[in-house]
């Protein structure tokens, strides 16, 4: 008998991870990365991870919560890059802090384009239009680092936007965004 439960802890073993949800947002970053598509299915997202097919749904509903999930990894990931690229110039140089942030974000975009297709593109958008509340919190972080660099050339007079006209500095945001 204690060799049957040795044996089943040994065997489970492979299906406890420390952090199964991680696993599964990794297992699921390196398909997407190899295929260029998420095409892939649930079940070979578990393959990858090493865990047991029933596995995801501890923390996912489905594929597509798992998706977004890995949109929401991915912005983090713009968002550390576009943090280093803002702090690679000097401080008072919100325009080049701008195009250095613009700069990151088209590399980004280039070295992980179906990362970038999932994050930006209609794969994750509801019917009623939004995102996944993961997705929007996460990109909105994202675009916190582009609000500053524009208040910080308001303030400074490099950018034509009054500090103080929220939807001048809504919409100059969404300038700089998109001008990318």
């Amino acid at each position: 008998m204690a060799k049957n439960r040795a044996a089943s802890t040994d065997a489970g073993s492979a299906y406890h991870h420390g952090d199964l949800k991680r696993a599964l947002v990794s297992a699921a970053l390196t398909l997407l990365t190899e295929k260029q598509d998420w095409d892939f299915s649930l079940r070979e997202v578990t393959r990858v991870a090493g865990v047991s097919h029933n596995a995801p749904y501890n923390h996912f509903v489905d594929k597509r919560d798992l998706l977004a999930a890995v949109a929401a990894a991915s912005h983090e990931m713009l968002l550390a890059r576009m943090q280093a690229a803002a702090t690679s110039v000097d401080a008072r140089d919100a325009a080049g802090a701008l195009a250095a942030i613009g700069e990151a974000y088209v590399h980004f975009g280039t070295e992980n384009p179906a990362r970038y297709r999932l994050m930006f593109g209609t794969a994750l958008v509801t019917s009623e239009n939004d995102l996944p509340p993961i997705v929007a919190e996460s990109a909105a972080r994202a675009k916190t680092v582009l609000r500053d660099i524009v208040l910080r050339g308001a303030l400074d007079g490099t950018f034509a936007v009054s500090p103080a006209d929220a939807e001048a500095m809504d919409l100059a945001v969404l300038s700089a965004w998109s001008i990318v």
